[in-house]
C-alpha cells in the first residue's frame, strides 16, 4: 500500500475514495470498507486500484485489503483533507511558533491529524511515497506539524466539528518550478522554450553530477579538498588547533554566499579575548540561529547544541571557570541537511554576555567543510531541475481526494516576481488537472515582511512585486488570498506568528469553501480620485469602515508620486471608508502605493473585522524583476 493508507488515516468525506497499491501481477485484491466491497486485479506492473463510493464524515472505522495476504487498517476517519504545500514558512513547525510550549501542551485533539510527505525528488512522476504515516494532534506529535496547517485545522474543527486531515508536502528553500509537472511547463508559453530543450529525465544524473563536481572543485580551491582523516576533524574543537590557513566566511549569513550549493557539515571557529576582570565568570553565549543542527564548544568544552530548530535562537550558558583571560575559542559544528545552511540571524544575535560587558562576535569566522550531506551525495537538490518535487511529492498524492490546497511559497521566486504572475496560475491549473478537480479550492498565503535586500518604491522591491503576482493569481476562480505583511519580522524570514496566518486562512476557507457567513478578507483597492493636490482612495470590503492599528490614529504605509515617478511617504487621513492622501512634494498626484517594500511591516490599515488591507499600487511603471527568467541551474 501507499503509506497514505495506514492506521489513523483521514479520507475526504463526500467524494469518491480511491484506494491503490501493489501486488503480484494478476493478483486479485479485495477492499472492504463500511458496507462496500470492491475487487481489482493487479496489472502487468503490479499496480491495482479500486474506487469506493463517497462516505459522510465519521469514524473511527476499519478497512481490510485482502490479496494473497491481508492488511487491516484501523482508526480510519472521514472528514476534510487539505494539502499544505510550499516552502519553509509552510514547513515551519509548531515547535518553533509563538507560545510553542503552551500550544504543544494544550494539543489534545486526535480528530486533527497530519501526514508528512518525506522530502523526495524524482526524475519521473511517482505513484508511491518513500514513507510517512498519519499522526494525531497530541503533545507527543503536534510539535512537528506544519504550524500554519495546524492553526488552520484548529479553527476549521471548531466550526465544522469533523475530522481534519493535513497532508504536509513541503520543502524549504524551493522554487515554484520544481513543484510544476513537466507537461504543464511544456504547454506554457513562457516555459515552453525552456522545457523543450530540457534533456530527457534520464540525463538528469549527468546534470547533477556536473553540479557536484563544481562544488567539489570549489572546496578543493578553498581548502584542498575534503578531509580524509577523521582524527584530524576531532581536533577542530580544541582551542590550540591552528586554523590560520582556514578560509573565512561572514557570520551571521547563509554559507551559500561563500560555497554555493553546499549541504553538509562545516566547522566554524572564532577566537576572541577576555579581560582579566571577566575571566572565570558565568556568561551567556548567543549564536543566533543555526540551519539546521549545531554542536557548540567553548575552549574545547561542549556548551550546547540543538538537532532541530533552524529558526530557533541558540543561547547557551557558560559555566564559571570556563572563560580564561586572553584568547578564547568558539568552535561550532554545523550540519545542514538541505536548502540554506550556516549561522544566521542579525549581527546583534552573535555575542557573548559576561558581567556587564557584551562582546560582539559577528564578522569573519574561520571555516572548514568536513563532509557533504547524504542529500548532496545522492544528488538531492530539489531546485537543480524543474518538476522534481512534483514528481516525488505531489504526483503520488493526486489519486487521494482532498478538499483543497493551502499554498505558502514565493520567497525563492522573488527575483522572478513578474514571471511568477504566470508560474503560480500554471501550478494552480496543473494541480487541479492532476486531481481532476477543475474547481479545487486553492488558497494563497502571501509572503510576509522581511528586510530581504531593503527594497522599496524608490529602489524597487522584488518582494512587493512577488506579493502583487500572488494577488493577481488570487483572481482565478475559487482561489483566495491571505495577507500577512503585518505579522512578519524585519530580521527573520520565518516569522513566528503562525497563529494569525492559520486563523486568517481558516476564515477564508470557512467562508469560501464551506459557505459560512463570516468576514474573511481585508479591504482591497477599488478606485482613486485626484482633487486639489490630494488623492482620494476607495476600497472594496470596507463597507463597515476602516480601522487604523495605531493608538494615535496615524496611518502608515502609503506613498504618493507625481509624473516624475518619485515616491514620498503620504500623510493619510480617514474619511469614512475612504483614505485621503497628500504630500507637499507631490502637487499633482499620479500614483499611490501601499505596503510596497520588502519589509512592509509598518502598514497598519484594516477593516473593522481586523483583516489587513491588501498591498497594492495604482501605477504600471517599470518593475525590477521584469527581465528575470527561470533557467536551469
Amino acid at each position: 500500500m501507499s503509506p497514505l493508507f495506514g492506521d489513523g488515516m483521514v479520507l475526504q468525506r463526500n467524494k469518491p475514495i480511491t484506494i491503490w497499491g501493489w501486488a503480484d501481477r494478476g493478483e486479485k485484491v479485495t477492499v472492504k470498507f463500511q458496507k462496500q466491497t470492491r475487487t481489482a486485479i493487479a496489472n502487468k506492473d503490479g499496480k491495482w486500484r479500486v474506487i469506493l463510493n463517497s462516505e459522510p464524515e465519521g469514524g473511527p472505522y476499519q478497512m481490510t485489503i485482502k490479496g494473497k495476504d491481508q492488511l487491516l487498517l484501523s482508526d480510519v476517519l472521514l472528514g476534510e483533507v487539505w494539502l499544505c504545500s510550499g516552502q519553509s514558512n509552510m514547513e515551519f513547525a509548531v515547535r518553533s511558533a509563538n507560545n510553542a510550549s503552551r500550544e504543544i501542551l494544550e494539543a489534545n485533539n486526535t480528530q486533527i491529524r497530519q501526514f508528512k510527505v518525506p522530502n523526495t525528488i524524482s526524475k519521473q512522476p511517482q505513484d508511491g511515497l518513500t514513507g510517512g504515516s498519519w499522526r494525531p494532534a497530541t503533545p507527543e506529535n503536534v510539535g512537528e506539524f506544519t504550524a500554519v496547517g495546524y492553526f488552520y485545522a484548529k479553527e476549521l474543527y471548531k466550526q465544522l466539528k469533523v475530522p481534519i486531515g493535513l497532508i504536509n508536502s513541503t520543502w524549504g528553500g524551493t522554487d515554484i518550478e520544481t513543484w510544476i509537472s513537466r507537461p504543464a511547463l511544456e504547454n506554457s508559453d513562457i516555459f515552453r522554450s525552456m522545457a523543450n530543450v530540457l534533456p530527457p529525465a534520464a540525463d538528469l544524473d549527468v546534470v547533477i553530477k556536473a553540479r557536484k563536481e563544481q562544488l567539489l572543485a570549489t572546496i578543493e580551491k578553498l581548502q584542498s579538498g575534503l578531509p580524509k582523516d577523521t582524527a584530524e576533524i576531532s581536533k577542530w574543537r580544541e582551542p590550540k588547533f591552528d586554523d590560520t590557513k582556514w578560509p573565512e566566511m561572514p557570520v551571521p549569513a547563509f554559507w551559500e554566499g561563500t560555497v554555493d550549493g553546499l549541504d553538509g557539515t562545516v566547522w566554524l571557529r572564532r577566537t576572541f579575548n577576555i579581560s582579566k576582570k571577566n575571566a572565570g565568570k558565568l556568561a551567556e553565549l548567543h549564536l543566533g540561529m543555526v540551519d539546521d543542527e549545531d554542536v557548540s564548544y567553548l575552549n574545547g568544552v561542549k556548551v550546547g547544541g540543538m538537532k532541530e530548530g533552524y529558526n530557533t535562537q541558540r543561547v547557551y550558558p557558560i559555566t564559571a571557570g570556563l572563560l580564561k583571560e586572553g584568547a578564547n575559542t568558539i568552535a561550532i559544528r554545523v550540519q545542514d541537511n538541505g536548502g540554506g545552511g550556516g549561522v544566521t540571524g542579525k549581527p546583534d544575535d552573535i555575542q557573548l554576555l559576561v558581567g556587564e560587558d557584551t562582546i560582539g562576535l559577528a564578522g569573519q569566522w574561520k571555516f572548514q567543510v568536513a563532509s557533504l550531506s547524504q542529500a548532496t551525495n545522492n544528488n538531492a537538490d530539489p531546485n537543480v531541475f524543474p518538476s522534481l518535487l512534483y514528481n516525488g511529492m505531489i504526483s503520488p498524492l493526486v489519486d487521494h481526494s482532498v478538499k483543497g490546497v493551502l499554498w505558502y511559497q514565493g520567497e525563492n521566486n522573488a527575483q522572478r516576481a513578474v514571471q511568477y504572475r504566470t508560474a503560480l496560475p500554471l501550478l494552480i491549473n496543473d494541480w487541479r488537472k492532476s486531481w481532476k478537480q477543475p474547481d479545487m479550492p486553492f488558497y494563497i498565503i502571501q509572503i510576509s515582511s522581511w528586510k530581504a535586500s531593503g527594497g522599496d518604491s524608490r529602489l524597487g522591491s522584488q518582494w512587493a512585486e512577488l506579493r502583487e503576482a500572488q494577488t493577481m493569481a488570487s483572481k482565478l476562480p475559487n482561489t483566495g488570498l491571505v495577507v500577512t505583511v503585518d505579522v512578519g519580522e524585519t530580521n527573520d524570514i520565518h516569522p513566528k506568528d503562525k497563529q494569525d496566518v492559520g486563523k486568517r486562512s481558516a476564515a477564508l476557507s470557512l467562508a469560501r469553501s464551506y459557505g459560512m457567513a463570516l468576514p474573511y478578507q481585508g479591504p482591497s483597492y477599488k478606485s482613486m480620485q485626484i482633487k486639489n493636490g490630494k488623492a482620494m482612495l476607495t476600497f472594496s470590503d470596507a463597507e463597515d469602515g476602516l480601522w487604523v492599528k495605531d493608538k494615535y490614529g496615524y496611518i502608515k504605509g502609503f506613498e504618493l508620486a507625481g509624473a516624475n515617478e518619485r515616491f514620498y511617504y503620504a500623510k493619510a487621513t480617514l474619511d469614512g471608508n475612504k483614505v485621503i492622501l497628500e504630500n507637499p512634494n507631490v502637487s499633482v498626484p499620479v500614483a499611490v502605493r501601499y505596503a510596497w517594500a520588502d519589509d512592509a511591516g509598518d502598514a497598519n490599515l484594516y477593516n473593522k473585522a481586523g483583516f489587513p488591507l491588501v498591498p497594492f499600487r495604482t501605477d504600471d511603471w517599470k518593475t525590477v524583476t521584469a527581465n528575470m527568467k527561470y533557467t536551469i541551474k
